[in-house]
């Protein structure tokens, strides 16, 4: 059987659900032809490859490549005054009321032009893959205008054109009342659903449509309508919830067929059995807790027992997790949220391809899928947990290309 490469002599951390815990297969052999995975498996049962290219991994650990499923990526401009301001004890809510927070990095944004976005947004998206990570999903959210919405999404899209990975692209204008709606909210929803959503939906901007329901935000019911208008476009929905307080967002997400819910440090537990029931993943963000001071756990606990899957992502934004280190975040999973090495691992790979709607594609090593590998110099997989500010990657693969 012909392949463009094998890869011999691996230690496979596949995280397929069919296989016990990671998944692992010691002594294993992948083979990729036109980018896509032929084997992963044993090399015992790998059938005679003759391939354009071999590589005698020396018994590396090999996982998928990693997915980073949460990121505000595109943004201008800093948020470290308001760091300070949190240092002398302003709250998150204080902040947002006084016109900082999320208004305050639209103001930057939109400022900026496409070019300059993608200027600033390039450091931040090669410190991630640097770590491994192959497929990011970013936001749109600090532009507030159809305008300035789309211009963040454009760069998003961009950034895949500049560097070896993919992008997926959510519009969340749903994100904050910019000043101009400040006396009404409603009237920004409108133009949310009726402009904003339609057009990113005509011009393929956007795989997604999120919001965020809290008191500083929306309510459930702009967010209902935020979630009408997207299904009516195609467009799955995500939703940033429960971080805060509880409105019974990550309810209503999965009442509507969500991909994920976000945050969740107040969700309850009638909210976590109908995530359950309507598949919808549990995306914990660790730094944004970790960054904001937040003493209100998650309930992982629930999510277990109901078995929601639960996928770990960076959060990386401005205001509440200026953080490009997904091996960081899964440290800081396992150590603030007491998660375990195998629901880190499987966060990163397989649960956030599910939290992205790209499952199929993505996140296990199997044949069929993206040939996307994280290489490590490594002696067991609780390492990537373990370790904290120190990176062990030895390749990372895109499409079957280092």
């Amino acid at each position: 059987m012909r392949a463009d490469h094998l890869w011999t002599g691996a230690r496979l951390a596949t995280m397929r659900p069919d296989l016990p815990g990671l998944g692992i297969i010691e002594d294993g052999v992948i083979a990729a032809q036109h980018g896509r995975i032929l084997h992963a498996g044993p090399a015992a049962d790998a059938p005679a490859f003759d391939a354009a290219r071999t590589t005698d991994l020396e018994g590396r650990w090999v996982t998928p490549g990693l997915i980073d499923c949460h990121t505000h990526l595109i943004h201008a401009g800093d948020r470290a005054h308001e760091f300070e301001l949190r240092l002398k004890g302003a709250s998150y809510e204080e902040i947002a009321r006084a016109g900082g927070g999320i208004v305050s990095t639209m103001r930057a944004t939109r400022a900026a032009d496409e070019a300059e976005l993608l200027r600033q947004a390039l450091p931040r998206l090669d410190a991630l893959l640097a770590e491994g990570v192959t497929t990011v999903e970013v936001k749109s959210g600090y532009g507030l205008t159809l305008q300035d919405e789309v211009k963040m999404l454009r760069a998003a899209r961009a950034l895949a054109g500049l560097r070896p990975v993919d992008i997926a692209t959510t519009f969340l204008g749903a994100h904050a009342v910019p000043p101009e709606f400040a006396e009404n909210h409603d009237a920004y929803i409108d133009l949310v659903c009726r402009s904003m959503i339609p057009h990113v939906a005509q011009h393929g901007l956007a795989d997604a449509v999120d919001g965020f329901c809290e008191g500083i935000g929306f309510s459930l019911a702009q967010v209902r309508r935020v979630f009408h208008a997207a299904k009516a476009h195609g467009l799955a929905i995500k939703l940033h919830a429960e971080q805060l307080s509880n409105l019974q967002g990550a309810a209503l997400a999965a009442q509507c067929g969500a991909l994920s819910a976000d945050h969740l440090e107040h969700v309850d537990e009638p909210a976590v059995r109908a995530m359950a029931q309507a598949g919808t993943v549990a995306v914990m963000l660790p730094g944004a807790y970790y960054f904001t001071r937040d003493t209100h756990l998650p309930p992982i606990d629930l999510f277990r027992i109901h078995g929601v899957p639960m996928a770990v992502a960076t959060d990386c934004n401005p205001g509440t997790a200026p953080l490009t280190s997904l091996l960081l975040s899964m440290n800081m999973a396992a150590t603030l949220f007491r998660m375990s090495v195998e629901e880190c691992l499987t966060g990163v790979t397989r649960h956030a391809a599910r939290a992205l709607g790209r499952q199929a594609d993505i996140g296990t090593l199997e044949a069929g899928k993206a040939c996307d590998l994280a290489i490590w110099d490594i002696e067991r997989p609780a390492e990537l947990v373990y370790r904290m500010g120190f990176n062990p990657l030895h390749a990372r693969i895109h499409r079957g290309i280092s």
